[in-house]
């Protein structure tokens, strides 16, 4: 398996890790602060996902391989602008205009990153499922309790 297959990987599994602490920081705190700063490592994660990407593509890897990590920097710069930038409250009261996409292109990311390892390495994409499973979790209990 190459590195930038094991990159993307990696990304994939702390953005899971990292917004499934999210989640739980808000039943805790009860805001958003938390999960904020929390944001800035995932757009952290842009660089080796970038890095991969570019990898995969020189690589000639195919579409699938690549499509994980695009969908994911386009998340990032999606978060970056209605989070970030110009800061727009879209989560509560929801609004579907920028909620959907946002939504799309985070789970995009994460089925689209995840997805290759299945026929990579059994046991990694495993691990990724664990994880996704964890974020699915955290993020259930966030929005029964009124914080997701």
């Amino acid at each position: 398996m190459s590195w930038p297959d094991l990159t993307v990987w990696a990304v994939v599994n702390a953005m899971n890790l990292l917004q499934a602490a999210g989640f739980l920081s808000r039943l805790q705190a009860g805001s958003m602060a938390t999960n904020h700063a929390l944001g800035y490592a995932i757009a952290a994660l842009a660089l080796p996902a970038a890095a991969a990407l570019v990898a995969l593509v020189r690589a000639r890897a195919g579409w699938l391989a690549s499509v994980g990590p695009a969908a994911f920097l386009a998340f990032v710069a999606f978060m970056a602008f209605v989070d970030y930038v110009a800061p727009i409250e879209f989560r509560s009261p929801a609004r579907p205009a920028v909620l959907v996409p946002y939504l799309v292109l985070f789970f995009g990311a994460i089925l689209l990153m995840g997805l290759p390892m299945f026929s990579l390495d059994r046991r990694l994409w495993l691990v990724t499922v664990a994880t996704t499973v964890l974020l699915l979790g955290s993020m259930g209990l966030a929005l029964r309790a009124g914080v997701g």
